[in-house]
């Protein structure tokens, strides 16, 4: 049957000699693999292989068979034309990190519909603010995609349980006995951003490039031990290198 869903694409490589395979993250049906045909085709100026790259808004209407592992695709646009995110070195490598995160924590074919509004909101968002103002963006979406997929932290920040406890899972009043460890001020930032729900007031939080590292490479530390497929982030180094 066919379906009109909107989507966000993960990841696509090369199939043939004209096609694609690619892994869109669906509003209707969650994370879906479509094959498709002829896109990379130079033929008559119809290449649009670029409509697929990481991070692409797409209105889709596609073939949609429960029973297949891979499904096709009828009819494709552009969502969103993207103005900045793509030619802008920060924002696009925030964009190929957070793609690289849905990529290790989303489950195949299951519909998560809030997640999937944060990350569509959140990808305009990063297009169209300043580039100054977008360097927590990759500290918040691993707050919020975490949380919305069930890993969420345990209390809060406050004089009582100013530390971040990976064994415990969230804020303690004792600070934790292995590695990684945290300071003070970065578990009271890292709650600040957990409780900051407009990614317009994101820029507001005052950060530097070494604490934004400091607090993904513990969240990461945190995915990991509670989920066997999140592994290392490939893209992190790259984000430690702009991240100012």
């Amino acid at each position: 049957m066919l379906q009109k869903t909107n989507g966000i694409v993960l990841r696509s490589i090369k199939y043939g000699d004209s096609s694609l395979i690619t892994t869109i993250f669906t509003s209707v049906s969650g994370v879906q693999t479509y094959i498709v045909q002829g896109v990379r085709s130079a033929k008559q100026g119809k290449n649009r292989a670029g409509t697929f790259q990481p991070g692409m808004l797409l209105d889709l209407v596609v073939y949609r068979q429960p029973q297949k592992n891979m499904q096709r695709i009828r009819e494709f646009q552009p969502a969103y034309i993207y103005t900045d995110l793509q030619e802008n070195v920060v924002k696009n490598s925030i964009v190929l990190f957070s793609v690289e995160l849905l990529l290790r924590l989303l489950p195949e074919h299951a519909p998560l519909e809030d997640l999937f509004d944060l990350t569509y909101s959140y990808f305009i968002a990063l297009d169209q603010m300043r580039v100054q103002d977008v360097s927590n963006f990759p500290v918040y979406f691993i707050i919020h995609c975490s949380r919305l997929l069930g890993y969420d932290l345990t209390g809060n920040y406050n004089a009582e349980t100013p530390h971040l406890n990976l064994q415990d899972g969230g804020f303690t009043a004792h600070p934790p006995a292995m590695a990684p460890y945290t300071q003070e001020e970065d578990a009271r930032k890292l709650d600040m951003l957990m409780n900051t729900d407009e990614l317009e007031q994101t820029h507001t939080i005052e950060m530097n490039g070494a604490m934004r590292i400091r607090l993904l490479e513990w969240y990461i530390a945190f995915l990991q031990s509670h989920t066997q497929h999140m592994g290392n982030i490939k893209s992190l180094p790259v984000l430690q290198a702009i991240l100012h």
